[in-house]
């Protein structure tokens, strides 16, 4: 009997992943549990265990290669002198998938893959006519919907699939719907990501809060598949009501960076949704540095392409020792090239103005909040000075430094703030 090892889905936003290398030689004894495989996926090397003992039988995927998930990568059969024939279980067993494939469900994900190394696009994707014609008969744009034929050529398929994705999004007001993640079950958990990213900001810490609760990983406006109403800002409050709009009841709240800003406006304006509330490198007033560093970021999202722009922010997020990692600093790299071409440059306009009209409009009303709070910050964070005062200034709230880590502290050191998560959740 022969059972397959296939390219998991192990984040909200995870669509392919990178085979990284077997510990194993084919004909290699197998016990069902022990590390078969590594892959690279949303910024992270995971290690793949396997799903039955026996025989490392086959491998069809060499390590280097990049495949969507649900793909056949090898088979792992009793033993090594059973008939086995290669070709039939790869046409039984290759589902390449890239949504809804295990772990993580996803509504309306549409993940556009930037390379790290790719030049810039135009804002323009080639259209095939019946694609055309199909878009403009269900009443969308067909600029809009992310195209997988050759150059980005958007196809009829592309179309429907578009449109069905559509279907299931979540309204949160008139005229606007969000894409929201969703995975697990239990106590509703919100994820709010920060500036410029998307819910795969969280990519580290959804599977296992999935374990345990119902977690919505919420698409800001203007981010993925999100509507992108005409605005001058998206305002932090705003993103805090539509965030009350996602779930009924008590709610955990975890928000980064930006997304801590809406988290604590929604404790502040709905402190009877708030169930517990954690702050990942919160802030009140954006300093000189990260009004800056903003500044900058939506003037490169309008000229260069998602790797380059990636490049230029890498340094802001993490530490000094994460980027000495060659390994670590190359897929993470890849990774968020991925993200912030989810997010474009007139969203990313758009949130910078409402987190500069937001800031330091909160400070004096902090001590109003009671809701359970966990204050996460970092010791090299370049672009948040205040978290330690924010935890200060919530009355019982718990301060949890991650030493030797930078603001993007959730990807640099996610078993820490996972460990801290999850005793905060309790």
């Amino acid at each position: 009997m022969a059972t397959a090892v296939s390219m998991p889905k192990l984040g909200m936003t995870m669509e392919e992943g990178v085979v990284i290398d077997w510990p194993l030689a084919i004909g290699g004894a197998v016990e069902k549990g022990d590390i078969v495989l590594v892959i690279e996926s949303e910024k992270a090397e995971v290690e793949i265990e396997a799903p039955a003992s026996g025989v490392l039988r086959h491998i069809y995927i060499e390590a280097g290669e990049t495949v969507p998930c649900g793909t056949l990568l090898a088979a792992i059969t009793d033993g090594i002198d059973e008939p086995f024939d290669t070709d039939a279980f790869h046409a039984a067993e290759d589902h390449p998938e890239a949504r809804g494939e295990g772990g993580l469900q996803v509504r309306g994900s549409s993940e556009e893959k930037a390379q790290v190394s790719s030049p810039k696009k135009s804002s323009r994707n080639p259209i095939a006519p019946a694609a055309r014609a199909l878009a403009r008969k269900l009443g969308m744009d067909p600029e809009e919907i992310p195209g997988t034929g050759p150059n980005g050529r958007v196809t009829k398929q592309d179309v429907e699939a578009y449109a069905k994705a559509r279907e299931s999004l979540f309204q949160v007001d008139q005229g606007v719907s969000l894409e929201v993640l969703t995975s697990g079950a239990g106590d509703p958990v919100l994820l709010l990501p920060g500036l410029g990213t998307d819910a795969s900001a969280f990519a580290r810490q959804a599977p296992l809060l999935a374990e345990r609760f119902a977690v919505h990983g919420i698409n800001p406006r203007g981010v993925g598949l999100s509507d992108a109403p005409e605005s001058e800002s998206y305002d932090v409050a705003q993103t805090a009501s539509d965030a009350a709009a996602i779930c009924s009841g008590e709610v955990h709240i975890i928000g980064a960076s930006l997304g801590a800003a809406a988290a604590l406006e929604l404790a502040l304006d709905h402190p009877e949704r708030v169930k517990t509330l954690t702050l990942i490198t919160p802030f009140t007033g954006v300093s000189p540095r990260l009004r800056a560093v903003a500044e900058g970021w939506q003037r490169m999202a309008f000229e260069v392409d998602p790797g380059t722009l990636a490049a230029g922010l890498l340094p802001w997020f993490f530490s000094s020792s994460f980027l000495a990692d060659d390994a670590a600093r190359g897929r993470t790299l890849r990774g968020l090239a991925q993200t912030v071409a989810r997010v474009p440059a007139s969203t990313l306009q758009r949130m910078v103005a409402g987190m500069l009209k937001w800031s330091n409009s909160r400070v004096a009303d902090l001590s109003r909040i009671s809701a359970p709070t966990l204050v996460i910050s970092a010791s090299e964070d370049l672009l948040v000075p205040d978290a330690a005062s924010i935890a200060e200034a919530i009355s019982g709230a718990t301060l949890r430094e991650v030493e030797g880590a930078g603001h993007a502290v959730a990807l640099e050191a996610p078993d820490l703030v996972n460990e801290a998560i999850t005793a905060h959740l309790g």
